[in-house]
């Protein structure tokens, strides 16, 4: 099997859970890590959680969009403002190649008001694209760096 996981990170929260994903990943065959990241981006929390709430886009650094070549389509935000990071915003508006496929979406979250509304809005994002089937997790901030309870969610979803 060969997957991808494509996240976006500002406090590193995301940026764990996606790296002990890839691990795991990486057991069951190819995996390819990618961070998104977004030019010119303001640094402020609170105005990137602006941004989320409208469910804006932001200009990001050249990736990788095609996705034919996988087997497994991972993508990662954290939650702000009920919806994912405005990287996150650009990247399912722009990413295509996921006919056929399955999609994992997963996201970190302080108090998880907004976290199901948030998957939600990827999924539908992405609905459009022929996917095969989406599977979802979440991760709370804090327990982030807890590797057992990450790995727990991850095979909940069947992986």
């Amino acid at each position: 099997m060969k997957s991808i996981i494509i996240y976006y990170s500002f406090s590193g929260n995301t940026r764990k859970v996606a790296n002990l994903l890839h691990t795991y990943l990486q057991d069951k065959g190819q995996s390819e890590l990618i961070r998104l990241r977004g030019l010119k981006e303001p640094q402020g929390f609170f105005t990137q959680a602006r941004k989320a709430l409208v469910h804006a886009k932001t200009e990001i650094e050249e990736t990788k969009f095609d996705l034919t070549e996988y087997d497994l389509i991972c993508l990662g935000t954290p939650v702000w403002a009920f919806g994912p990071a405005p990287a996150v915003n650009t990247y399912l508006a722009n990413c295509f190649g996921l006919g056929g496929k399955e999609v994992i979406l997963f996201s970190t979250y302080g108090s998880g008001s907004g976290n199901t509304r948030c998957l939600n809005f990827m999924q539908q994002a992405l609905s459009g694209n022929k996917v095969k089937g989406f599977r979802r997790f979440s991760v709370q901030q804090f327990k982030a760096n807890n590797a057992d309870f990450v790995i727990s969610q991850i095979k909940k979803i069947g992986l």
